[in-house]
């Protein structure tokens, strides 16, 4: 569509379409925000307000339930608090200072609409002067208009001792039917989801603002009076932590960059840095790309839509990518600052960098396993034995392999004995001979290009077998490490012995 010419208009050439207030203030409630990223949303604006400290406190008392955040940044004047009250305050074709963690102008306000129907902002700054605002659903709802209120809940502010020292600002949320409903005082299983949601948001900001909680000078968030912990998705104080080099990209001129780890063996950690390490979502799931924006994690663990599948026997990659705010655009990020994808002109370098990390990371598994079976007395189990008969050479299927010997008693040798011996005669031998001849590099190995998932039911198969024969849990994984296929892939074994049920 071409741009309309700028011209003078008369009134007669136009309607002014103004908002129904009611309908879209219910639609701004409805972005996707989680009561997490919500209240991480409001951390970035302290962030942007170069607060040192950020208060979150949570007050349970079923539906009069409310959550404020303090912080202790440069406050806003009145005129600057009600036009950060404005939804959509800020372009995000806007030009921003590069510390500036937010885009649309509408963090402030549908990060708090998610989750309350009465939000209250009370701000001062360095010279005194303070202001408040409140944003009130139900009274927009009844006037139908954009009425936004002067008078703010101040008894409820003093009554927990909510108040501003020098400068700073306080967001006070109420009547939270998103996050308590209709629910009383007395109920315990609500209060119950209450405390689990703290914890949950607690997770949340220790993962999304561990770069600004780890630094010198950073920023300290406390919940509830107790000061939240970083938690580094990389490890990097662990020295069997491996850094791979890394690259500078460009998008639209401006410069981000990759930077890959994997993570060392279970074998190499503690048992409680093992626990740690698995964040919020768990060892596998947190694998893959983890994109900062000013230090701020956007998007933590996703392979980024590039062909990659999250299995086990990769969950040992992590890989950063630091971005500024002027690629906003160029990677999607959402209202939410939780989504982001890469432009298609670098998905090309990001794939490359992601299956050198993913092979880096099976290295570390086959390495693991190929010491385990160094180690074993058992020696190699093979599927195949070779024999002569007349002169001639034939092969065999192995009865004694444990899954082929558990069929054999399960089932019945009457049942299994005629297949095995079809297999064995039906073998095509001169066309794997010429192919391997002419062909040799398109000859594929043992489970090659096979998926962990693919894997594991033979994996458990056997493991059952093992185990009703009174194999202790390591004989078994002595034995998987040396038998075929598995003597080949040993990432996988080691992938089934890390799992949380221990492979069973």
């Amino acid at each position: 569509m071409e741009r309309a010419p700028d011209i003078e208009l008369s009134p007669d050439d136009y309607d002014v379409a103004q908002p129904e207030p009611s309908a879209l203030v219910e639609s701004l409630r409805a972005f996707g925000y989680s009561l997490r990223t919500a209240v991480a949303d409001l951390v970035d604006n302290s962030i942007s307000a170069i607060a040192k400290n950020v208060c979150i406190r949570f007050e349970w008392d079923g539906a009069q339930s409310f959550i404020s955040i303090r912080d202790d940044g440069r406050g806003m004047t009145e005129n600057e608090l009600v036009a950060a009250m404005r939804p959509g305050s800020k372009s995000p074709l806007e030009d921003r200072e590069p510390r500036d963690l937010g885009r649309f102008g509408l963090g402030l306000k549908t990060a708090s609409f998610s989750q309350c129907r009465r939000m209250s902002v009370i701000s001062k700054t360095e010279t005194g002067t303070s202001a408040a605002r409140c944003w009130d659903l139900d009274y927009i709802n009844s006037a139908g208009e954009w009425r936004l209120l002067k008078k703010v809940n101040r008894d409820r502010l003093m009554e927990v001792g909510e108040q501003i020292a020098q400068q700073g600002t306080i967001v006070l949320w109420e009547e939270m039917d998103r996050v308590t409903g209709s629910t009383g005082a007395d109920d315990n299983k609500a209060y119950k989801r209450f405390l689990e949601a703290i914890e949950e948001v607690k997770e949340h900001l220790a993962m999304v603002f561990h770069r600004y909680l780890e630094k010198r000078g950073g920023i300290n968030i406390f919940i509830n009076g107790r000061r939240i912990e970083g938690w580094n998705p990389f490890l990097k104080g662990e020295k069997a932590t491996q850094e791979l080099p890394s690259e500078k990209l460009f998008c639209n001129g401006a410069q981000l960059s990759v930077t890959p780890y994997v993570l060392p063996h279970l074998s190499k950690l503690t048992q409680d840095t093992h626990r740690a390490a698995s964040g919020p979502q768990g060892w596998n799931a947190q694998q893959g790309f983890y994109i900062y924006r000013n230090e701020r994690l956007l998007v933590s663990g996703d392979w980024l839509g590039l062909g990659f599948q999250k299995e086990e026997h990769h969950k040992l990659a992590r890989i950063q990518i630091d971005l500024p705010n002027s690629m906003d655009d160029e990677w999607q990020i959402d209202v939410k600052k939780s989504r982001a994808r890469p432009p298609g002109y670098l998905r090309a370098d990001l794939k490359r960098i992601a299956k050198l990390t993913r092979e880096q990371a099976v290295q570390v598994y086959r390495h693991r396993g190929k010491v385990i079976a160094r180690r074993s007395s058992q020696g190699h189990v093979f599927l195949w034995q070779q024999k002569t008969r007349h002169g001639k050479y034939f092969y065999e299927i192995n009865r004694e392999h444990p899954l082929i010997k558990s069929s054999l008693r399960e089932i019945g040798a009457d049942k299994i004995e005629p297949i095995l011996r079809l297999l064995e005669e039906t073998i095509p031998a001169s066309h794997i001979i010429i192919t391997s001849s002419e062909e040799p590099d398109r000859m594929g190995g043992p489970l090659e290009g096979a998926k962990y998932s693919e894997v594991r039911p033979l994996l458990q198969k056997i493991y059952s077998s093992f185990q009703k024969n009174g194999f202790s849990r390591e004989e078994i994984f002595d034995r998987l490490v040396t038998m075929e296929p598995f003597s080949q892939t040993p990432e996988f074994v080691e992938a089934f012995r890390e799992e949380p049920e221990g492979g069973i």
